[in-house]
């Protein structure tokens, strides 16, 4: 088979290598918060309950974790420069099917497009990288610049949906995307070179049909639960079929002779430390964007661009952040970086249990910022640390199977957090509405209502002269259950933390720097990798 093979290559070569990456992971990401932070405006226009909400986030981000995995393997097959730009035309797609969508299930689908572009965006963006910069040290330098403008998109979003939403319909939105896209995939025809890998791979269809099931059920099971019951039978059969599924996928990549996420990388210590972390601080990152946004709109009562000035608190300073810690990771171990990081990330999320209805920007802020200046801490060293723990031709699947289980948790983080939210503020709303004199009939009419529909059920009707009660017993019962689910987040926060302090443990030999995972001989090439730590 015709490959590349690694080379140092020219500087304007890595230069636009870097380019066309750091524009892939911005395409990738903006729909994240651009989304996240018009979840109001979004059901309110298109009537959508909590849990529908869910599931337009988790429909962009399910299809990131179930075939991130696969579009690696496609990439290191076929051609990552064909699977980059392939990435950005299913970005392009998924963009415009959700710019004319009609209703709550033609935004899923558009969703789930944008979704399907970003997985395959992810791995090939950092297997360019790892090509064009061989050397591990530099493309710690490169891979920070990548998270860098991952976060920049986390930033820009709130602010352009907040400007659209303050003169036209929610669904312009995704204007923005298609015209980056399609220009995007222009000038990758011409600035990128193509790369495979040096091995022989093949497509991995149990391995890729295992997953696909595994996830979706998790997340449908998680989703679900919350917004009926756990006990419910759909949801004990989906809970069933991600555990039958889950082993399945592990027995299928065992044996199989060409995995797409071969188990023994995780022999490596650094590389399933980095992956469960990137896992845990995702679900608590995404999933804590996701309640921020309702906190906004349904509590605090702000309109878009308002929410937006105040995510960009986190999202800017995880950008400050984000460069120097880049430069600090050849004086600091990972290990340093990423278990301080997430103490302050965890340290922030405790302190937002002291938020209220009416609690101001400023202070606001100063619980929002520890958040932002944590997860820069983490991002960069977090990835550096998955690619650079294999050998230079594994690096492709190590940051396909990292990203993968970043966006497992991103996929769970509204589905898990939403759950808890519904659950306890469905739980306490009676009780705050017989606090504001709602009682009788009229207050067991409110409580139905939310049963049924939701919290935004209750915030959608002509409530007349009790609006001014209503909504506050209504914020009292959202901030409960915001409360429980930033304890959930800043006590799994903590578990990353420990995760990483005891995996990601110090090289035996000064002059080694990482843990590798080398490769042995296979029918592939790389049927079976063992850990050899230097």
């Amino acid at each position: 088979m015709n490959v590349t093979t690694p080379a140092s290559g020219s500087a304007d070569r890595r230069a636009a290598t870097l380019v066309m990456a750091c524009l892939g992971a911005f395409v990738d990401y903006l729909p994240v918060t651009t989304v996240a932070v018009s979840l109001p405006a979004i059901q309110s226009a298109l009537g959508a309950t909590t849990a529908q909400l869910s599931w337009v986030q988790d429909a962009f981000v399910l299809p990131m974790a179930a075939f991130i995995l696969t579009a690696g393997v496609v990439g290191d097959v076929h051609g990552r420069k064909k699977v980059f730009q392939a990435g950005l035309l299913f970005s392009a797609a998924g963009a415009a099917v959700a710019l004319c969508a009609q209703s709550v299930q033609g935004l899923w689908i558009g969703q789930a497009l944008a979704g399907l572009g970003a997985a395959t965006l992810l791995p090939t963006t950092l297997a360019l990288i790892s090509h064009a910069v061989p050397d591990h040290r530099e493309r710690g330098k490169f891979i920070g610049l990548w998270a860098t403008s991952l976060m920049a998109a986390l930033a820009v979003g709130p602010i352009v949906a907040g400007v659209i939403l303050d003169h036209v319909a929610w669904r312009w939105i995704y204007l923005l995307a298609i015209p980056v896209s399609l220009l995007a995939t222009v000038f990758a025809a011409r600035l990128l070179t193509d790369s495979r890998a040096p091995y022989e791979r093949r497509l991995d269809w149990p391995g890729q049909i295992t997953a696909t099931v595994a996830v979706t059920a998790l997340v449908y099971g998680v989703i679900e639960g919350g917004a009926d019951s756990f006990t419910a039978p759909k949801v004990l059969t989906a809970l069933a079929v991600a555990v039958v599924a889950g082993v399945a996928f592990v027995l299928a990549e065992r044996r199989s002779d060409s995995p797409m996420l071969d188990l023994a990388l995780f022999r490596s210590p650094a590389f399933t430390a980095t992956t469960l972390v990137a896992m845990i601080a995702f679900l608590a990152l995404i999933g804590f964007f996701f309640l921020l946004s309702l906190y906004f709109g349904m509590v605090q009562r702000l309109d878009t661009l308002q929410a937006g000035w105040r995510m960009l608190v986190v999202t800017a300073c995880a950008i400050l952040v984000g460069g120097p810690v880049g430069r600090l990771m050849h004086r600091v171990s990972a290990r340093v970086l990423i278990t301080g990081g997430l103490v302050v990330v965890s340290a922030s999320l405790f302190s937002l249990t002291g938020v209220g209805a009416d609690t101001s920007f400023v202070s606001l802020a100063w619980r929002l910022a520890p958040l932002g200046l944590g997860m820069g801490a983490v991002m960069t060293p977090m990835t550096a640390t998955a690619v650079a723990s294999v050998p230079h031709h594994l690096a492709g699947m190590a940051a396909a199977g990292n990203n993968a289980f970043r966006q497992l948790g991103g996929a769970l983080g509204p589905a898990v957090l939403g759950a808890l939210l519904t659950t306890r503020a469905l739980d306490s709303f009676p009780a705050h509405l017989a606090d504001a004199g709602m009682t009788g009939a009229a207050g067991q009419r409110l409580a139905t209502a939310a049963d049924h529909g939701g919290l935004g059920a209750v915030a959608g009707l002509d409530l007349g002269a009790d609006t001014g009660r209503v909504m506050g017993a209504l914020g009292e019962a959202f901030l409960d259950g915001l409360r429980l689910c930033l304890t959930v987040a800043g006590s799994l926060t903590l578990l990353a933390a420990l995760v990483a302090v005891v995996l990601l443990r110090r090289p035996r030999s000064a002059g080694a720097g990482h843990t590798q995972v080398a490769a042995s001989g296979g029918a592939a090439g790389a049927a079976s990798v063992e850990v050899v730590e230097v």
